[in-house]
């Protein structure tokens, strides 16, 4: 029987692992060059669930899945959450594999931003006045970000949203399936895209899976491995750290996903989006201090 502090350290452990994973990704992405964006997709989804249905044996969760496969709303809302994950993944590759990966980082920083608006608008839930504010300087920040990208920063809000959104979807079933066993499902109802995916890019005669060696096909292969390993390190963070200090470590992937950009990938940085993110920064920090602050009353 372990103690709550080494579940404690042990939890932190895992984390870091998930959030540290998550946030090398784009780095493992560049590594399948020449395969294109699409491609990239379509063996994601296929290798993950040959990863998944390993898993599932080993872990013996045959039954749960069955279980949620007979639930009719169980299966509704994981066809809406595999649509959104699908676009966040395709978004997340074509930008990781085209010279975008900070304002993946951005994204995934207004990310939490989202996930509360959403508490709002959809579950109705009321918000403490650092919340409000944290909110009111995000939308500050998206201003400021217009004005350096000179557009609207397209790649980051729709991946907070999808995967705001997607997290919203995942809530509604959380008691239903199991984390393993839903994106089992998930992936399963996107083969169809996933060959469709493959067969379009083999029509254009760029298809690399097979024609690129072992290494790269290999390589192709790990990401079913890539995509389930964070998941399971961050269930098992989930089970040992409270909700709010687990919160605080999903920055550990968008901060590692900027400095990726900068500092390996060498994408621009002008002073004008460092004002945004700056920006972005404060309302994080916002979001950051009314959780501690909440969470030091409740123990009081």
């Amino acid at each position: 029987m372990t103690s709550p502090d080494e579940d404690r350290r042990t939890g932190a452990v895992h984390a870091v692992a998930a959030y540290g994973l998550w946030g090398m990704l784009p780095l493992y992405f560049v590594t399948l060059a020449p395969a294109g964006s699409l491609e990239i997709l379509g063996c994601r989804i296929l290798f993950s669930v040959v990863v998944a249905a390993i898993l599932i044996r080993w872990q013996h969760g045959w039954g749960r899945m069955r279980t949620a496969l007979r639930d009719r709303r169980v299966m509704l809302t994981l066809a809406a959450a595999a649509a959104l994950i699908f676009v966040n993944w395709l978004t997340y590759i074509t930008a990781a594999t085209s010279g975008h990966v900070v304002e993946t980082s951005l994204g995934y920083f207004i990310n939490p931003i989202v996930t509360v608006l959403l508490g709002v608008v959809v579950l109705r839930e009321r918000l403490r006045p650092l919340q409000w504010a944290a909110i009111g300087v995000s939308a500050l920040a998206i201003v400021v970000l217009v004005v350096a990208y000179g557009q609207v920063p397209v790649i980051a809000l729709t991946l907070a949203f999808s995967f705001g959104l997607y997290g919203l979807l995942k809530r509604q079933v959380s008691g239903r399936v199991d984390g393993l066993s839903g994106l089992a499902i998930e992936t399963i109802l996107l083969i169809p895209a996933a060959g469709l995916l493959i067969a379009v890019v083999s029509s254009w005669g760029q298809l690399t899976l097979l024609d690129h060696g072992p290494v790269h096909f290999a390589l192709l292969a790990f990401s079913g491995i890539a995509t389930l390993v964070p998941l399971l390190f961050f269930a098992g963070a989930a089970k040992r750290l409270p909700l709010a200090h687990l919160g605080l470590f999903q920055y550990l992937a968008p901060i590692l996903q900027l400095l990726t950009g900068v500092l390996i990938l060498h994408e621009p940085m002008p002073a004008t989006r460092w004002i945004g993110f700056a920006i972005v920064w404060l309302a994080v920090f916002m979001l950051v201090a009314d959780v501690l602050i909440v969470g030091r009353r409740g123990r009081a």
